[in-house]
């Protein structure tokens, strides 16, 4: 009995652990919004271009609008490069 509650702290320690030490996904919002009553106000705000967006709309009570916090000016967080292409030229 007691190895069993011994094992059953760590392992709630260990998720604990885990669970605290996670940092949230960084998320970069795009022009262009999928707006309707499903996904609120602004959207899911994950198009670069009006015709992505128009694709994904597309069948679904769902229309394309332009991001209000791009389009009002709220400062975004930079997007991190991992990769630096150069040209050999």
């Amino acid at each position: 009995m007691r190895n069993s509650t011994m094992m059953m702290t760590m392992v709630g320690a260990a998720i604990f652990a885990g669970i605290a030490g996670a940092t949230p996904a960084a998320a970069y919002d795009y022009p262009w919004c999928a707006q309707g009553p499903s996904y609120g106000y602004p959207g899911e705000c994950a198009y670069a271009t009006y015709q992505q967006c128009m694709a994904s709309v597309s069948g679904r009570y769902l229309y394309c609008g332009v991001n209000p916090r791009l389009a009002y000016g709220q400062p975004q967080p930079a997007p991190s490069r991992r990769y630096r292409h150069v040209h050999p030229y």
